[in-house]
């Protein structure tokens, strides 16, 4: 069975690639065919010359990028884990955060990344910030919602057999959050690039993002696509990272996908 899945994933998997390598090809077939000029739309041939060609200088901010979006990653996490064991703890704080945590939302991160950057400056700190501002919400959110909803007749019983607060969250709440949990680290974790990208886009000596803002303004578009190319690359693999994670700590939910199957 375990086989046949894997199998049918595979096959999936085979499919998505293919139909990637169909659009690379209609794209390159596209721009030789209609002679559009490299400075608007470079062909994916010329996107990897331009790549190998600075790949020493991409690999340089592509350091400073990482480095930036794991760090307020894990900000965000610690921020996150502190607040929903607090929110599930006190009701009351619950009912004053939780609206301002959607509130939250509604503000678009573009229009406080600038006032980040003022305030902080133009060093690490304010890319930190607006990747662990970015990467915080969904963390929080599916966490809180994960301790949420703990089977209530397996709480009565730990509670009338005298558990603690801190044995029944151990035993109880977070094996059950930890599927809510990783759903909203691996969406935080893919966004943890982006919120860097922003952070430099706006205002940075280093990363991705400036390297970005460099080449459009020198109009160098080949390079622009192999810096989103290179975001792109980024933000799967942490994806993946977080997938590989989750699936070597929570095994039982691999053999709830087979019975499923």
């Amino acid at each position: 069975m375990r086989r046949w899945i894997n199998t049918g994933k595979d096959r999936m998997s085979g499919s998505g690639a293919w139909g990637i390598l169909a659009l690379i090809a209609v794209w390159e077939i596209g721009v030789k065919v209609s002679g559009i000029k490299p400075y608007i739309l470079p062909a994916p041939s010329r996107v990897l010359i331009s790549l190998f060609q600075s790949f020493p200088l991409v690999m340089k901010h592509t350091r400073v990028t990482l480095y930036e979006s794991l760090v307020g990653f894990m900000a965000a996490v610690v921020f996150s884990f502190v607040l929903a064991l607090a929110m599930d703890s006190m009701p009351v704080l619950k009912r004053a955060m939780y609206p301002i945590l959607i509130i939250s939302q509604t503000i678009p991160i573009i229009t406080v990344a600038p006032l980040i950057i003022i305030w902080f400056g133009y060093d690490l700190l304010p890319k930190v910030i607006i990747a662990a501002l970015v990467c915080f919400f969904p963390i929080a959110v599916s966490f809180i919602g994960g301790l949420e909803a703990a089977d209530r007749e397996m709480y009565d019983l730990l509670r009338s057999m005298g558990a603690s607060k801190f044995q029944i969250f151990r035993i109880l709440k977070l094996p059950g959050a930890m599927p809510s949990l990783f759903s909203g680290l691996k969406i935080a974790a893919a966004y943890s690039i982006m919120g860097a990208v922003i952070g430099e886009w706006l205002g940075a000596k280093a990363g991705l993002g400036e390297f970005m803002r460099r080449s459009m303004h020198s109009f160098a578009v080949d390079k622009t696509f192999a810096a989103i190319l290179v975001i792109t690359l980024l933000s799967l693999g942490v994806f993946r990272v977080i997938t590989f994670l989750e699936d070597n700590l929570m095994p039982w939910t691999r053999f709830s996908n087979i019975k499923n199957e």
